[in-house]
């Protein structure tokens, strides 16, 4: 099994810039597929981003392309979620996700494990 931790979120104005960070314990990452999906007030969990074992292959929800840009240290056994040009649309609580078998990266229920959100709010 692998355990996930989310973390750096928080609130920033519109515009601003965030990292989030998914440290992964237990296993290593090269073994998974990692995404991040985010749950807005109200609405039900959506797809933000993923990255494949190798880190080679990437992928974005259209909301987010060019804003966003998920990564991969190994070293560290973490992902990384870099975000700028924030919106007030992008408040959400945050999730990273591990996947052994994803065949597609959108599909919350091809991931195995989760971490347990971290909260971002994006306002003035």
């Amino acid at each position: 099994q692998v355990q996930l931790e989310a973390s750096g979120g928080g609130l920033v104005q519109p515009g601003g810039a965030l990292r989030l960070s998914c440290a992964a314990s237990g296993r290593s990452i090269t073994r998974y597929t990692m995404g991040w999906f985010r749950a807005a007030p109200g609405k039900e969990r959506e797809f933000v981003a993923a990255i494949t074992r190798t880190g080679v292959n990437t992928a974005y929800s259209d909301s987010v392309k060019g804003r966003f840009d998920i990564s991969k240290d190994y070293a560290k056994n973490t992902v990384y979620l870099q975000m700028i040009s924030l919106k007030p649309e992008d408040t959400a609580l945050y999730y990273c996700a591990a996947g052994s078998a994803v065949v597609t990266v959108t599909r919350e229920n091809e991931y195995d494990y989760w971490g347990q959100g971290t909260q971002v709010t994006v306002s003035s």
